[in-house]
């Protein structure tokens, strides 16, 4: 039952962040920088898929039984990079800013239209993969807590961010 509560409210938080993105138009997601230091709204969903990939990679090794290490080593860190295409988050070696920039930066070129798309099935994952486990092993896994903070927590911060963003417009 809690699960089944949990994957509601995470749906319902999800809802009211793209019913704040859709006010906005993607004209102004991508050609206004400004909104969180410098990120655009563009940004800012690139910053949130990748977190949401991560997030979504991890339930997956855990729904087939395997198993994640953080990286350790700067050497690791570069093969994760490698092998999944966005930094390694659970790494202790990392900062908060580092993997940020990089992550504005990979993504500055790509159409906002394909970060969207990967964002949404990033997120679909997430709710695929929650319903494929047990609330044990989300107990287990610490999942209720991690998932809350690369999803929802992470919509509220940033629509703060663009609530503050668009009152400073009018």
């Amino acid at each position: 039952m809690r699960k089944r509560r949990f994957i509601n409210h995470l749906l319902t938080e999800r809802d009211k962040f793209e019913r704040l993105l859709n006010q906005l138009g993607f004209s102004r997601m991508t050609t206004m920088s400004g909104v969180a230091g410098q990120w655009s709204v563009k940004d800012i969903i690139a910053h949130i898929m990748s977190y949401e990939q991560y997030t979504a990679d991890r339930i997956a090794e855990i729904v087939h039984g395997e198993s994640y290490t953080p990286a350790a080593t700067h050497e690791s860190l570069d093969a994760f990079l490698e092998k999944f295409g966005y930094p390694d988050f659970g790494s202790p070696l990392l900062d908060d800013h580092g993997p940020n920039a990089w992550i504005v930066e990979k993504y500055r070129n790509i159409p906002l239209e394909e970060i969207v798309a990967h964002e949404i099935q990033a997120f679909s994952a997430i709710v695929s993969g929650v319903e494929a486990l047990t609330e044990t092993q989300m107990d287990q896994h610490k999942l209720f807590e991690r998932i809350t903070h690369n999803t929802y927590e992470h919509y509220r911060e940033h629509s703060r961010d663009i609530e503050r963003w668009l009152a400073s417009l009018a």
